[in-house]
């Protein structure tokens, strides 16, 4: 009986153990969240820094703290909007100077690199200096630097100016040889989501849609380096195709750089400019440290709602994408804020499934009859992307947007023939001639592929509908550029699907003369979610299973594994472009 007393004991003791453990983790995370919320100071004679400990995201949806928070090293994630506010304020702060680029690599998305060489172009005018420095650099991170009055390189370093490409991989004779059959029904000669399970090569239509796409991207992007570089056309073309910059020498003799020097040297250099003695420290202030200082605590009684859609479109619920479910109640908070005057929908996404994508448009028409409702496009606006735009009173593209990709498709598998070879069979016993329309070991029904057919092509219709009411055009018209094809957005453009080429900030200006506002704050919608709460949000089992997939086979090949086992996207008629825009 005392043993029996001693363990329940022992029991109670590690049970109040536990619940003190998890008390003061609760205090410590709180705190940990509060600390860095602290709002710092900038020195006098400051230099604004974007270094490799900065990402730039398009969303808030983006910033999923969770384990990060406890990686020493884990990059600050900086909202594009609050890097474009960062540029604008430090070229009349007199505490920066200037600002210094110092990274070989840059995660963030073409168009969010054009916006901020755009502020940073506009910096300039104030006087200020803007310089670079690099190692090891990619195509990104010397399209941003190149914007600099000066670039400086490292004299062991090195330039990677190769232009752009893409690779398509095709499935078809893989799944012939395992015998897995993948029945797919489409619509529109470009839609090439399902073209890498029907053919062994790209189509001429594909090839097609890809050049012209990658040669418009290039086009904008390659100009504004040669131009910033004050370098002839012809001779840099030579140099990108030649590979010349992976050279240091090359680089300055072609005007790549000003310079080659140690970062040691740089940093000397830029205290000399700020007479700043060498034995000193510079004061570096980083762009997340900096956007602290300025954030606006309590928004204006006028308020311009940024709404970012931000991934793929599912239906159900989450949060790092757009889930319909939690979609549509943020649109129907906006819609009942009486502090919101006007709403920006920020859309970076490539589609998904047309059910959600059909909903969400659906409540944002609802939003459009109390409110103005401008678009912006950041690196996609694809298919479903671009469907949800329908409801807009004008569309802003950036020129390097993947838009467009107007088609429907439907891709179902059947393993019958893997599975036979295998020594697996089934049979099908049903109450209705298409009780059992698909099954994963026989396929689709004659039924089935009649009605799934009918079903893709009255998406279609729909899609093409809501376009031609938008955009103003009849359905020939927007038939003849659909078919699934995609465009940057500098065609789309010149084929009237966007209304202007212009930035996230153009979009926000737009909607606050059109809600006739002239003193107003922007405030971001879906809302970060706190450190504390992605914490514990990682810690669910399914999130953790997810990283730990993610991580050990790559963002991209996750995406293909989660077209084929989530239970959100299997069997679901789609909207979505197969491309992903990587400028890189």
């Amino acid at each position: 009986m005392k043993s029996f007393f001693r363990n329940v004991l022992a029991n109670i003791v590690a049970i109040l153990l536990l619940c003190a453990f998890c008390f003061f983790f609760f205090i410590f995370m709180m705190l940990l969240g509060s600390l860095s919320e602290s709002k710092p100071t900038v020195k006098k004679n400051s230099v604004l820094t974007l270094n490799l400990k900065t990402d730039i995201i398009d969303s808030p949806t983006e910033d999923q703290g969770g384990f990060m928070l406890f990686e020493k090293n884990a990059p600050k994630k900086v909202l594009l909007y609050d890097a474009l506010e960062a540029i604008k304020k430090a070229k009349t702060d007199d505490k920066i100077k200037g600002i210094s680029i110092e990274t070989d690599f840059i995660n963030a998305g073409i168009t969010q690199i054009d916006d901020v060489r755009a502020a940073l172009e506009d910096f300039k005018k104030s006087g200020k200096f803007v310089y670079a420095y690099g190692n090891v650099v990619s195509q990104p991170a010397y399209y941003l630097g190149s914007v600099a009055d000066k670039y400086f390189l490292n004299p062991a370093g090195g330039i990677e100016l190769k232009g752009m490409s893409t690779e398509v991989m095709f499935f078809k004779d893989f799944t012939e040889k395992y015998g897995i059959g993948m029945e797919v029904i489409r619509h529109g000669k470009f839609k090439a989501a399902v073209e890498p399970f029907l053919r062994n090569d790209i189509s001429p239509e594909n090839k097609e849609q890809l050049s012209t796409m990658l040669n418009d991207i290039w086009k904008n992007t390659s100009s504004k380096i040669y131009t910033s570089r004050k370098i002839d056309s012809a001779q840099f073309k030579l140099v990108v195709d030649s590979l010349y910059a992976l050279i240091p020498e090359n680089t300055v003799k072609y005007k790549l750089a000003d310079k080659l020097m140690q970062k040691t040297e740089y940093e000397n250099m830029l205290k000399a400019k700020l007479n700043v003695k060498e034995d000193k420290d510079l004061n570096k202030v980083s762009f997340s440290k900096y956007i602290k200082t300025f954030k606006e605590e309590k928004p204006a009684k006028n308020q311009v709602a940024v709404l970012y859609a931000s991934g793929a479109i599912y239906n159900g619920d989450g949060t790092d994408e757009i889930y319909a479910q939690d979609f549509v109640k943020h649109i129907k908070d906006l819609q009942g804020d009486n502090d919101v005057k006007a709403v920006v929908f920020r859309i970076n996404s490539p589609g998904g499934s047309a059910n959600a994508s059909d909903e969400i448009l659906f409540e944002l028409k609802q939003l459009k009859k109390k409110k103005p409702l401008i678009v912006s496009f950041g690196d996609y606006a694809a298919s479903g992307g671009y469907y949800i735009a329908m409801a807009a009173d004008k569309i802003y593209s950036e020129p390097n947007t993947l838009t467009g990709s107007i088609g429907v498709f439907g891709m179902v598998p059947n393993y019958e023939k893997l599975a036979n070879k295998n020594g697996v069979r089934s049979d099908i016993v049903q109450t209705n001639e298409n009780s059992r329309y698909y099954s994963p070991m026989h396929g689709l029904s004659e039924g089935g592929r009649t009605m799934i057919t009918k079903s893709i092509e009255g998406t279609y219709k729909r899609f093409v509908h809501w376009i031609t009411e938008n955009r103003k055009k009849s359905f020939e018209e927007i038939d003849a550029i659909g078919g699934g094809r995609v465009w940057s957005g500098t065609r789309a453009k010149q084929l009237g699907l966007v209304d202007e080429l212009g930035t996230l900030n153009d979009a926000v200006a737009f909607a606050a003369k059109k809600a006739n506002l002239k003193d107003y704050s922007v405030k971001g919608y879906p809302k970060k979610v706190s450190p504390f709460e992605a914490f514990f949000k990682d810690m669910e089992e399914d999130e953790i299973s997810a990283r730990m997939i993610k991580n050990k086979i790559g963002t991209e090949n996750y995406r293909i594994y989660e077209s084929l086992t989530n239970p959100k996207i299997q069997n679901s008629i789609m909207m979505e472009t197969p491309f992903r825009l990587q400028f890189k």
